[in-house]
This record gives C-alpha cells, sequence and structure tokens, in this order.
C-alpha cells in the first residue's frame, strides 16, 4: 500500500518569509515535479504489482487533488483577495476517475469571473500546471453563467452532473450545491435523454458501431466506459440522484446492478491505465502492439487452442458485450414513459399477440412474470412471434430471458417445440439477422447452441478479421438476407437469382451461422467445425440428407474463395475435379451463397467487385460441368479449330490470311483453350500491328467487374514478367492476376488483370507513362531495382503495427496438368510480386499464371511454374531450392 502525501508542497507556502509568487515560483514549480515524479513512479510500481483498476484510479486522482490543493495555495498567497472563490472538478475528474494520461477539468466557481483578481488566479495555476505537463481543460463562471450554459449546452450540463469540491471556499461551494446543481438536475428529463441519445449514437458512429471491432476505443467505443457514463448521467436526470448509490437506495437500480457496475469500471479502469503507461501520448485505442502486451500484463499465456492476445480480447469483448447490455438496461428504464401514463393509455393500446404475450407500444410483452418458470420452451415463442409481428422486445421480456437461460437444458434443446420454432424462424427469409442479433445478445444462442459458445467474442490476431467470430457470422446471414430481399438485384442479378433458388433457406441459413463453428477449436477449423455437425444436425432434427449436406457446407466452406483466387480459372481438368466435389448443384448453388456471405462479411473493404468476378466465373464453369452430368473434357481439337476459323474470320480484311493462320500456330493449346475468339483476335491484332517497335500495349477497362485488363506483347527475354511487374510497382498499379503466353516464335503475350479496392486505373495520361516506362527497360536503358526502391521511400509508413506473419511457401504437383503451382503466403508490401518474380528469375523458374490475393496486411500470391525447358518441376533438390530461396529473399 502506498501513500499519497501532499505535505511538502503545502509546507512551501506556510515557510515563505514574504509571500512573493514570481519570486518563488520556480522553487514552488520544481517542488511540484518531484512531489509529481515520485508519486507517479509510485502508483505506476502499485498499478504493475497487482493494484485493482479502482484503487489505481483513486490513488491517481488524489495525488492529482493534493497537488491541486497545494497550486491554490501557492497561487493565492500575494493576492489581494476581493471575493471567495472555490476549486471544482468536472468531467472525469469530478468523477474522481483518473487514469495516468486523463485530462485535468478544472472550474474557478466566484461572484465575479471578470476581476482581475479572478484572472490572476486561473492563470498562476493553469501556467503551473502546463509546465507540469498535465492536460488542462477550465472556466471560471458564477451561479448565473452555470445555469444558462447547463440549459443551453448539452456538454457542459454534463460535465457540471459529475461537479466535486477541490479546494477554496467551502461555504461558497455549499452555496454552489444548493443553487446550482439542482438547476442542473432539474432540467427536462425527456430532451436531455433525447439529446444525449442522439450524441451516443453519434459517438458510435465516429468510433464503430460494433462491440466486436478489430482496434476497440476502451472509452469512447460500443462497449466502453462513456456507455456506462451515458447511462449514468441519464439515470441522475431522470431520478434526480447525484450518485450511483442514490439509484439503488431510490430502488431504480438493483445491488446485483450496481456491482456489475463497479466491476466494469474497475475491469476498464485496470487496462486503461495500463494502456496510458504503454502509449506515449494519450490514447484510449486498444491497437495490435499494444494487445500483445496488455494480455502479457494480464497474466494471459498462449495455449494450444488460441494465442494469449486471442483469450485476452476474448474476455474484453464479452466484458464489453456485458457493458453494453448493462448500460442500455438502464437508458431503456430510464426513458420508459411515465409509469401512471403507461397503466391508462398502455391499457387501451394492448394487443394479445398469442397465449401469455401482448404487443405494446411497438415490444413485445409478457402477461406473466413467470412465464417461462413452467415453459421455458416459450422463450423461443418470444423471438417467433417478435420476427413474425416485426416487434422489439421489451426491456422486461429481455431481463426474464436472461434469468431464465438456466433452464435450457440438453432436453429441452432436443423437443420438437424448441428446434422446429427455430428452423421456421430460419426459414422465414426476414428478420433473421434481427432475431438472432437478440438471442446472441441475450445469450440465448450459446445456450440453445452449446457449440456456438465456443466462437462467442472469439478473437482472430489479425488485420484482415474485423470483427469477432460470432459478429462476423451474424454479419454473413445478413448479407443472405440482403440478397433474400432484393437489395442486390441491379449489382449482383446471378447471386440473387442464385439465393432465391435455394430449396431450404433454413439449411443456408444453418450452414452460414455453423461454418466457423471450428475456430474456438484452434487450428484446421473446417473440419472440427464439420466434424460436430452430426451432433447439432440430431439435435435439430435434421434428416440425414439435410445432416450431410450441412456438413459437407461447413468442411467445404474455404474451397470456393481459394480456388477462384488463387487457381487457374481456364484449367478444365482443375474445374472438373471442382465440379465432381460439388457431386451435385444444389450444393454448388449453397456453397456460393455462403462463400459471397463469408467474404462480405469479414470486414467493409474485404469484398471486391474483382473477387465477385471470379467466384461468378467459377459458379457458372463448375455449373455446366454438372449440368452436362458428366466430368469429361470437351474435345478439344473440334473446339480449336472452329477457334481459329472465327479469328481469320475475323480479321481477314486486316491482315493476309497467311500471316494469322501463322499466328495461330505458334500460340499453344492452353492458349486456344483460356480464351474466346473476340480475346483472341485482339491479341492477335496487337501482335501483327507490332512490327519492329519493342512493345505493343493494349487497356481496356472493365468497369462492371472493376478492374483494368491490360495485354501486352512484346519479343520474350529472362527475366520479362519481372521487369513488368517492376514498372507496375513502381507507378502504383496492383496486379490482380496474370496470364503469361509465349508463342512458338518467342513473342510473349503477357495479360494482367489490375485494380485495387474495388477502383480501376482509368488515367490515360498514366498507362502512357506506363507504356513509355516498359519500353525504356525492355530496352535495358535502366535498372527497374532503383524504380521500385524509389516507389518504396516515397511512401510514408503511416500505417499501423499489425501482427507481422513469417512468409510460407507451399508447392502443389497435383493440382495442375502442366504447372508446377507455388502458393506464397506472407506480409503485403510495395513491390512484393516483382520481389517473388525476381526469385523465380534467379533459380530459372518461369511463371505462366499468377493469381494475387490480398486480405488486409497478409497477401496470398499464387504462381503456376515451369523450368526452362517447359516443364513442372518434379526433382526434389529443385523444389527445395525453390523454397528456400523464396522464404529467404522474402524473410530479408
Amino acid at each position: 500500500m502506498i501513500t499519497i502525501d501532499n505535505s511538502s508542497l503545502l509546507a512551501f507556502s506556510d515557510n515563505i518569509d514574504q509571500p512573493d509568487f514570481d519570486r518563488f515560483r520556480p522553487e514552488f514549480l520544481k517542488a511540484c515535479i518531484e512531489y509529481r515524479d515520485v508519486h507517479q513512479e509510485l502508483i505506476k510500481h502499485y498499478h504493475r504489482t497487482g493494484g485493482s483498476g479502482r484503487q489505481v484510479v483513486e490513488k491517481i486522482t488524489l495525488m492529482t487533488d493534493l497537488m491541486l490543493e497545494g497550486i491554490f495555495r501557492f497561487a493565492i498567497q500575494d493576492l489581494d483577495i476581493k471575493q471567495p472563490c472555490t476549486l471544482i472538478a468536472l468531467g472525469g475528474y469530478g468523477r474522481s476517475e483518473m487514469n495516468p494520461l486523463s485530462d485535468i477539468d478544472l472550474m474557478f466557481f466566484c461572484q465575479d469571473p471578470e476581476t482581475p483578481y479572478m484572472l490572476q488566479l486561473s492563470e498562476r495555476m493553469l501556467y503551473l500546471l502546463w509546465d507540469l505537463a498535465f492536460d488542462v481543460g477550465h472556466c471560471v463562471r458564477n451561479e448565473k453563467q452555470c445555469i444558462d450554459i447547463a440549459a443551453d449546452d448539452l456538454t457542459a450540463c454534463t460535465a457540471l452532473l459529475d461537479s466535486r469540491y477541490l479546494c477554496g471556499d467551502e461555504e461558497l461551494f455549499a452555496h454552489y450545491e444548493k443553487k446550482v446543481l439542482p438547476a442542473v438536475m432539474g432540467r427536462n428529463s425527456r430532451s436531455f435523454i433525447r439529446e444525449k441519445m442522439a450524441e451516443h449514437d453519434k459517438r458510435i458512429k465516429k468510433y464503430g458501431s460494433s462491440v466486436y471491432l478489430l482496434e476497440p476505443n476502451i472509452k469512447e467505443g460500443e462497449g466502453g466506459l462513456r456507455d456506462l457514463h451515458t447511462a449514468l448521467w441519464v439515470s441522475k436526470i431522470k431520478y434526480k440522484v447525484y450518485t450511483l448509490r442514490g439509484l439503488v437506495i431510490k430502488g431504480v437500480m438493483s445491488e446485483a446492478e450496481e456491482e456489475k457496475f463497479l466491476e466494469a469500471l474497475d475491469y476498464l479502469w485496470r487496462i486503461r491505465t495500463e494502456l496510458h503507461y504503454l502509449s506515449s501520448r494519450k490514447n484510449d485505442q486498444l491497437h495490435f502492439e499494444q494487445q500483445e502486451q496488455i494480455a502479457l500484463f494480464l497474466g494471459y499465456r498462449d495455449s494450444k487452442r488460441a494465442l494469449a492476445v486471442e483469450q485476452f480480447m476474448q474476455d474484453y469483448y464479452a466484458q464489453a458485450t456485458r457493458v453494453e447490455h448493462l448500460a442500455s438496461t438502464m437508458i431503456s428504464r430510464a426513458s420508459d414513459h411515465d409509469r401512471e401514463e403507461s397503466r391508462i393509455l398502455g391499457y387501451l393500446r394492448r394487443r394479445n399477440v398469442d397465449d401469455g404475450f401482448y404487443a405494446l407500444r411497438g415490444e413485445l410483452n409478457v402477461t406473466e412474470d413467470d412465464l417461462f418458470v413452467n415453459q421455458p420452451e416459450l422463450m423461443m415463442k418470444a423471438f417467433w412471434l417478435a420476427q413474425r409481428q416485426e416487434l422489439k422486445l421489451s426491456l422486461k421480456l429481455k431481463t426474464l430471458i436472461r434469468e431464465s437461460l438456466h433452464l435450457i437444458n440438453d432436453r429441452l434443446r432436443r423437443s420438437r417445440a424448441m428446434s422446429s420454432m427455430f428452423l421456421d424462424i430460419l426459414r422465414y427469409k426476414r428478420g433473421i439477422y434481427e432475431i438472432l442479433s437478440q438471442m446472441h445478445h441475450l445469450l440465448f444462442l450459446n445456450q440453445f447452441i452449446p457449440e456456438f459458445k465456443r466462437i462467442y467474442c472469439r478473437v482472430q490476431h489479425d488485420a484482415y478479421h474485423i470483427y469477432t467470430v460470432d459478429t462476423h457470422t451474424l454479419f454473413a446471414i445478413r448479407e443472405v438476407e440482403k440478397l433474400w430481399r432484393g437489395k442486390y438485384t441491379e449489382k449482383k442479378p446471378l447471386l440473387t437469382r442464385v439465393a432465391d433458388e435455394v430449396e431450404k433457406p433454413e439449411l443456408l441459413i444453418l450452414s452460414v451461422m455453423l461454418h466457423d463453428i471450428g475456430k474456438g477449436e484452434g487450428q484446421k477449423h473446417s473440419e472440427k467445425g464439420a466434424a460436430m455437425i452430426p451432433t447439432i444436425a440430431r439435435r435439430l432434427g435434421l434428416n440425414k440428407e439435410d445432416s450431410l449436406r450441412l456438413q459437407f457446407l461447413v468442411m467445404e466452406h474455404l474451397q470456393m474463395a481459394h480456388i477462384s483466387q488463387r487457381r487457374d480459372l481456364h484449367d478444365e481438368r482443375m474445374i472438373a475435379q471442382f465440379a465432381q466435389t460439388m457431386e451435385m448443384s444444389e450444393n454448388l448453388k449453397m456453397l456460393y451463397i455462403l462463400t459471397f456471405a463469408d467474404i462480405k462479411a469479414v470486414g467493409p473493404d474485404v469484398w471486391s467487385e474483382w473477387k465477385g468476378f471470379l467466384l461468378q466465373e467459377l459458379y457458372e464453369k463448375t455449373y455446366d460441368v454438372i449440368e452436362r452430368g458428366d466430368f469429361y473434357k470437351e474435345k478439344r481439337s473440334e473446339k480449336i479449330r472452329n477457334r481459329k476459323r472465327k479469328v481469320v474470320e475475323l480479321l481477314k480484311d486486316e491482315f493476309d490470311p497467311r500471316a494469322l493462320k501463322e499466328c495461330l500456330r505458334n500460340f499453344s493449346t492452353r492458349y486456344l483453350m483460356t480464351y474466346r475468339s473476340l480475346q483472341i483476335a485482339e491479341h492477335v491484332r496487337l501482335i501483327l500491328s507490332r512490327g519492329d517497335d519493342p512493345l505493343a500495349m493494349s487497356v481496356v477497362y472493365n468497369r462492371e467487374s472493376s478492374y483494368t485488363e491490360v495485354i501486352l506483347v512484346t519479343v520474350d527475354i529472362a527475366g520479362l514478367f519481372s521487369k513488368i511487374s517492376g514498372v507496375m510497382a513502381a507507378n502504383g498499379v496492383n496486379i490482380l492476376g496474370a496470364q503469361i503466353f509465349t508463342q512458338k516464335s518467342g513473342i510473349a503475350v503477357d495479360i494482367l488483370q489490375v485494380g485495387r479496392d474495388g477502383n480501376i486505373y482509368d488515367d490515360d495520361r498514366k498507362w502512357a507513362t506506363i507504356e513509355k516506362d516498359l519500353i525504356w527497360f525492355l530496352q535495358g536503358r535502366g535498372d527497374v531495382d532503383e524504380q521500385v526502391e524509389k516507389r518504396k521511400s516515397s511512401i510514408l509508413d503511416l500505417s499501423r503495427q499489425v501482427p507481422t506473419i513469417p512468409p510460407r511457401v507451399d508447392i502443389d504437383n497435383e493440382v495442375s496438368d502442366e504447372y508446377t503451382v507455388v502458393d506464397v503466403t506472407t506480409m503485403d508490401r510495395v513491390g512484393l510480386l516483382y520481389q517473388i518474380a525476381n526469385s523465380l528469375k534467379k533459380i530459372g523458374i518461369y511463371i505462366g499464371v499468377s493469381k494475387i490475393s490480398t486480405k488486409g496486411d497478409r497477401a496470398g500470391d499464387t504462381f503456376y511454374v515451369q523450368d526452362i525447358f517447359g516443364h513442372k518441376i518434379v526433382q526434389p533438390e529443385k523444389l527445395d531450392e525453390l523454397r528456400e530461396t523464396l522464404i529467404k529473399d522474402l524473410s530479408s
């Protein structure tokens, strides 16, 4: 235990022979600095050695109080006192909630703020506090000014609600308590609550509309300290009490709720104190690196199931959820209309909706407080009725459900009454997200589906997954519901149509709800989640066919995203293999919708039209194979002959037919199977129009799919793709995919898809510059390395720190007949593709197809490669060299 003592500061004023502020100020400031440094270090040590959040906050507040008392006494010592003055703490300081870097909000309360005496006193104190490096907010006011500003300014009124005596004239503060505080508390409660809730909504919009944000703001974000403050302010005004304890005494709040409120403050204060100590400046945002440090400080350690930081953040989100629920409960209670008015007018508006339930003012209520004691299955009925009647659950009903969760046992979970109503909720196609969110918020979902509890507030510590696993799951369900409601009809017509064609909507929603259920068990979550499905399916009463389909969807839910973004969609063998995996079109349809919803719900910037384009291409090609009824390739020779004839027909008026046929003979079978006749014709036109020029280039803006296609025709040289990717990186162009073809004649046709964050590159001047740069470097006039390095150094790295990942290289010789497939996963950075292309060139490996996929801070790039002779790489020593070279170069 430590003692806070300001005797040295008080003695300073008492021991001065002749009061002289200016003369003794430097010496007094030195004493204050010593007092501050000594006590701050003592408190920090106390915090680091186990002091609770409340205890540390109290000590910081006391240290500040005693310091201000000493400064006040020193500042007034040689002033000609013309009027009484009292120093009052406001806001967070007034609530005695000081963390290490908290502001100090002060009010000099007096009769006449305009006197030179008050100006001199406030200036003396403020300059001393500023010299001590404190952030100070201050005002000088009298009684009338306080009352007027409380009526006109919501922020000022709120600050006055938390006012507290510090030092100065005690009789004047008694007058303040008697005259000013009652006027502030007497403000119209309805208007105050209405304005405060508007302020709350604006704050949440600014700092994040979910408890489960990746890097939450512990003070201003949802589930943070400000939620508790808002609930207390609203309650104070509504019930005319000054303290939290006053709400308990008045019967507004239970002892248990008060205890939860104080526990929540203690938990958040402890984290905020450590966050302030870790930050060089005032900061309430739990950034990645600080999350890791705080987790270790709180005693969390890595386990097989989760990292220490993930365990900490899971507990934090669970606590934030409790805070949000407690605060919203208090606010809802204070927002209720006058009880007597409700009894009189409400009776006339009351509408019975089912046995035990009635609707009032748009809310679903229960007729009896013990309704669920004998019939706990009616909890599910409440959610069913709320969905069908489009009603909100009343505060009373929510409370009863939370208090009755212990009644949900395994027998009840397996009951037909519960499972059939639950499935009925899922198949309704409207209001599903809203109802499941309520179930989740009230912890009903955890109790009804115990496996869901394993992902409750589950964190993935990376920059890609913006939300916790459970919240991501609910957001994915919302995306499916948007499809059903026609929100994407214009922009995503195929997805909308396929969603409407799904035979069993409840099974689709279940697949979305359970697709990440295995993440609570650690690695290989698809397999672990699929293993849980038979038990869940039996409990819900699903038949064997539905159970197997649900298990299949959970097991395969990553496949469409992986294949569409990281595999060559022109590879017929791979498409046929995927079609065999799907077995039937209904599986494919449901997986298509599940994949869309999964990607869309990861975060606001994760889905792109390019990803949608790739996903649709995979769906359509696979659907065609399934609908043909077999998995055999069409006859290639006939298709190729037809394409060649069409190309010649298209271009015969522009070029000599003999030159056209010769050009087409130089193309590989793979190329001719990859592109349609119109596309091939465009490529041939570029080849034959190039003449002796070093480069022919065509740029096509595909606005519908939000990407730009660049076609490059030149003489093939060693490291060609390396040079191309380097020029693109140097010009800030992000490559999404690349297909590289070299004719037998030695002419290279490289086709790139480029774009970023849903935007296309459509600046003609930019492309003219890129074409000029490409010609320059293809002719060997400059060093591409230098240009890429300039680009790197010109981008100031102002981004937040994110968890780093070591580079990983996976090699697959089974997925393609012609290529060795190399999957590279590493941290994304400027010039990454160029670096990888250079590494491959160095060991004599050539890229045929490149697929680029970025997930937040993480790049997942795939390369279809061959050796110098155009063969797959099969020698073990060459594969080892390939892997080791990439890992070494990417680690440097």
